[in-house]
């Protein structure tokens, strides 16, 4: 997605040799337009597979999550990481690991809001070693519901959650590529 990969060499912020600063636009403060688009993106991408329910990770991937469950027409649920009070006994969970903040969290859902047989696209902000998107199939497959496929805004192709995924048949959207960070630059995939 060209308007994607033209704001993340304006806005994106390269940190070391493998992490990419998108608060400017995405998952701190949030371009609406520009999610506007995402969202439409994967809708198009997706159209064909009668989605019943958008599923992510909080906090940074509701927002794409949410424009994507806007273009498609479906309602969108998100894997809490911490237990309300307000949450019940009958949820899913799972363990993800984020590389980020160097932390395992224990995520879930209510069982009322993912349901067997139910066909579930996956959304995320990144895809990076994968285990956000791993953890959600582990729920997805408690639930005994159905995983259509995974929708990233942005992909780190040079590490290793695309491999992860592509061994266990998910099929896998990503509007931006990322090959290498090269002198404080992003480098596509072409």
């Amino acid at each position: 997605m060209k308007q994607l990969e033209e704001r993340i060499k304006k806005d994106g912020r390269v940190l070391g040799d493998d992490i990419l600063k998108v608060d400017a636009f995405l998952n701190h403060q949030i371009d609406p337009d520009l999610l506007l688009a995402i969202g439409a993106a994967f809708a198009q991408q997706f159209q064909d597979e009668r989605i019943d329910k958008i599923l992510t990770v909080e906090s940074s991937g509701i927002a794409p999550a949410v424009f994507a469950g806007l273009a498609l027409h479906v309602p969108v649920v998100f894997a809490r990481k911490n237990k309300s009070l307000t949450l019940p006994d009958g949820v899913w969970t799972a363990d993800v690991y984020s590389y980020t903040k160097q932390t395992t969290n224990h995520v879930m859902i209510d069982q009322r809001f993912l349901g067997a047989g139910e066909r579930v696209l996956i959304i995320d902000d990144f895809l990076a070693n994968g285990q956000a998107v791993v953890g959600l199939l582990d729920i997805i497959d408690q639930a005994q519901a159905v995983a259509v496929g995974a929708g990233i805004v942005i992909e780190k192709s040079f590490q290793k959650g695309r491999q992860l995924l592509d061994a266990r048949g998910l099929p896998v959207v990503s509007l931006a590529r990322i090959k290498a960070f090269r002198d404080g630059q992003v480098e596509f995939e072409s």
